[in-house]
C-alpha cells in the first residue's frame, strides 16, 4: 500500500501543478470562443509595434493560417484559419538598452475564419483574454462589434490588419 501511495500523490501533483491548473481555468469569451489549445506552439506570421500605446505584438497562426501566409493566399484567408495576437507592453532590454523587449502581458486575441458561422462579423469570430490571468474580455457577445468597428478599415483585406512577414 505504501508503494502505491507515493505514485498516486505524484500523479495528483502533476494534475494540480500551477501550469495545468491555469490552463484548465481559462473561461471562454462571452461569444463562446475557447482559448485555442497549443497556440503557444504555433508559428509566427508577423510582428507589429504600436507607437500610440507602446505595445509590441507577435502574430501567430494555426497550420491553416501558416500555409496561407506562406503561399500568399490571405485575401481571403481560408476557412478554419486562426490568427493569434499576443500583446505586451514594451521595456528596454537590461543589457542592451537600445533594444525593446516584451514586459507585462496585456492580452491575447484570436480571429477564427468561418464565413458561415460568423456571417454577422465579416466571416471572423473574435476573442480576447486579458493579462496573465486570461480573463475573458467583454460583458456579453456584443463585444465583437468593437472588433468589427476597428477592423472595418481593412475590410478589403479580409478584415485583417496583419501583413505576413516574408521568410526566405
Amino acid at each position: 500500500m505504501k508503494n502505491i501511495a507515493v505514485p498516486l500523490v505524484l500523479i495528483g501533483f502533476a494534475f494540480c501543478s500551477p501550469l495545468s491548473f491555469a490552463e484548465t481555468q481559462v473561461h471562454p469569451t462571452p461569444n463562446g470562443i475557447k482559448l485555442p489549445k497549443n497556440y503557444k506552439d504555433w508559428s509566427v506570421i508577423s510582428m507589429s509595434y504600436r507607437t500610440d500605446n507602446q505595445t509590441m505584438r507577435v502574430i501567430l497562426g494555426n497550420d491553416t493560417a501558416i500555409k496561407a501566409a506562406r503561399t500568399g493566399e490571405t485575401n481571403p484567408w481560408p476557412k478554419d484559419s486562426v490568427l493569434g495576437k499576443i500583446v505586451w507592453k514594451e521595456t528596454k532590454e537590461e543589457f542592451w538598452p537600445t533594444a525593446l523587449a516584451p514586459d507585462k502581458l496585456i492580452h491575447t486575441e484570436f480571429m477564427i475564419k468561418d464565413t458561415a458561422k460568423y456571417i454577422s462579423t465579416g466571416g471572423w469570430g473574435y476573442a480576447r483574454w486579458l493579462g496573465l490571468e486570461q480573463k475573458p474580455y467583454g460583458k456579453d457577445a456584443n463585444f465583437t462589434q468593437e472588433c468589427v468597428a476597428c477592423h472595418t478599415i481593412v475590410k478589403n483585406n479580409d478584415w485583417v490588419f496583419t501583413k505576413p512577414a516574408l521568410f526566405p
